[in-house]
């Protein structure tokens, strides 16, 4: 049986999608993939993030993670992305990553492997789903196989019911029960599938 081997690729600027990305990375490796959790870049001035608490301490906390590359993309068979919306959409700094994959793409790389994604707003209406279609759309670009989580585990419904990845409403509580406990299924069900796809 092939090895499932997912990169968990994350942005955060306070420590949301991180904690998301750690939960996932947790069940995936439960369930038996060989995982690496990394990073994007951040590419707001580092004056403008020391001059934010909050966002100081995170990016204190996460100088260790590895920031991620193309190589990770080809080394894995499977992805979770996670990152916060802006307006509707995925964060800069996350496109700002995807759109280094350019030639990596180009290449072939990074189809026919299983991709998912996650989200966060500050608000329960704040562009999560949106989000996550625009992850999917560029996948699809890929060539890549969707692994939406959809209704398949009552932590779904349970936490809010989005089928298209797990969300988080982003305050400054811990996540949720319900929360982590849709992170953990959907990151299960990737690995699934992934190793379906690999084998």
């Amino acid at each position: 049986m092939n090895t499932v081997r997912l990169a968990v690729i994350y942005y955060s600027a306070y420590g949301t999608n991180h904690a998301m990305a750690e939960l996932a990375v947790d069940a995936a490796r439960e369930a038996g993939a060989e995982v690496r959790l990394r990073k994007v870049r951040e590419t707001v001035p580092e004056a403008i993030v020391m001059g934010q608490a909050a966002w100081a301490a995170h990016a204190e906390r996460t100088a260790h993670i590895d920031h991620a590359s193309p190589d990770d993309m080809v080394w894995a068979n499977a992805y979770l992305f996670s990152a916060p919306t802006r307006f509707g959409t995925v964060a800069s700094q996350m496109r700002a990553f995807i759109d280094t994959l350019g030639p990596t793409w180009a290449e072939g790389k990074l189809s026919n492997k299983a991709a998912s994604a996650m989200t966060s707003a500050q608000n329960t209406h704040g562009g999560q789903e949106s989000t996550l279609v625009g992850f999917y759309t560029t996948f699809m670009h890929w060539g890549a196989i969707l692994v939406p989580p959809g209704y398949t585990d009552p932590s779904i419904h349970a936490s809010g019911g989005n089928p298209y990845g797990a969300s988080a409403t982003a305050t400054a509580a811990p996540l949720s029960e319900e929360t982590k406990a849709a992170i953990r299924a959907q990151s299960r069900r990737l690995v699934d599938f992934a190793g379906r796809i690999a084998g």
